[in-house]
């Protein structure tokens, strides 16, 4: 279990009886910050997943590769957000040369 699926779980915990918190207390930004991070925490356990899944498919490739694919994954690993955005990127990039032709 990656850090990501951890500090994920947690956030989402956290949102949850901050949610409760609220509406027990009918503190509704307190209810909407517990929402807030319920999803920031199902996010980011989803992207753990991920992640972890890569690491089997690493594992799998050729040996040549493999370096290259651990350093990807590392990086993946320390800046989830950069990395979404970037394969966010990619996707609009590819799916406009796509529909071009």
């Amino acid at each position: 279990m990656t850090d990501q699926r951890i500090e994920g779980s947690a956030t989402a915990l956290e949102g949850q009886i901050q949610n409760g918190a609220g509406r027990l207390t009918g503190d509704s930004k307190l209810q909407f910050d517990g929402k807030l991070n319920e999803v920031k925490g199902k996010a980011l356990d989803a992207y753990g997943r991920v992640i972890d899944g890569l690491d089997g498919i690493v594992a799998k490739a050729p040996v040549q590769y493999q370096d290259k694919a651990r350093q990807g994954l590392d990086f993946a690993r320390r800046k989830p957000l950069l990395t979404t955005g970037i394969v966010a990127g990619l996707a609009i990039l590819l799916g406009g040369v796509g529909r071009r032709r």
